[in-house]
């Protein structure tokens, strides 16, 4: 009787259902993980505190430097930059990430740092920078050829943090079996080092060096064609 119930609990019917339904919850759990977590945290997602990832900008940026940060969110990267280089520019599409943002400049009195509310992708290109940082940011980007083309008038250099769909072989089965397996639902793409590359060859850039870490990749990029000289 064992052997016949065995037989049966473990036939590939049965075990495809509890793969496709653990999957399933265990794809919830993480979503909902995060937003709890972040409530945990004051509005802020654990991950930016574990990862460190703030430190990777601040040591790509030079003093002189005038940075913009596209998709600045709540501010929280730029202000640290800040401390660093001579100028930022955060922009952001979200009008409360941007009240949020200036909430937290005023707050830690600084004079090197505006915030905007404007769409990147329409970014005039007379604007010019040393650097252009882009914290998860292009795998919410449908058109990511087009958005790369547009900024590359503005600087030569990106600074880079994008999630990797090779993160681990759950991702991966996932996607084979046509589950979610993003991390965030808004992304178009998750990379590999590969499909990056690609992608920044394809507009003009090379991946000079970059980490691998939290399943993230934190890169230098280089425009191929030498950029125009910055405004001062």
């Amino acid at each position: 009787m064992k052997k016949f119930l065995k037989k049966i609990i473990y036939c590939k019917t049965i075990a495809k259902l509890h793969v496709y339904v653990r999957l399933f919850i265990l794809q919830k759990a993480y979503e909902g993980l995060g937003k709890y977590a972040a409530v945990l945290e004051e509005g802020v997602h654990p991950k930016h505190r574990l990862t460190k990832y703030h430190q990777f900008f601040v040591d790509n940026v030079e003093p002189n430097d005038v940075i913009l940060d596209i998709g600045c969110g709540n501010g929280l990267l730029a202000l640290d930059i800040a401390q660093k280089a001579k100028k930022v520019v955060g922009l952001d599409l979200n009008s409360t990430n941007i009240e949020l943002a200036e909430k937290g400049r005023k707050q830690q009195g600084y004079n090197n740092v505006v915030f905007r509310l404007e769409d990147a992708t329409k970014i005039e290109s007379d604007r010019k920078f040393d650097k252009i940082v882009l914290s998860n940011v292009l795998e919410h980007l449908k058109d990511r050829k087009s958005f790369l083309n547009r900024i590359k008038k503005l600087s030569p250099v990106l600074l880079v943090r994008v999630p990797m769909i090779d993160r681990d072989w759950l991702t991966l089965y996932k996607k084979e079996l046509g589950l979610e397996y993003r991390l965030d639902r808004s992304h178009y793409i998750e990379y590999t080092v590969k499909s990056l590359e690609t992608e920044l060859k394809e507009a003009g850039f090379i991946l000079m060096h970059f980490t691998v870490q939290f399943g993230e990749l934190w890169g230098v990029v280089q425009a191929l064609a030498k950029a125009e000289p910055r405004e001062t």
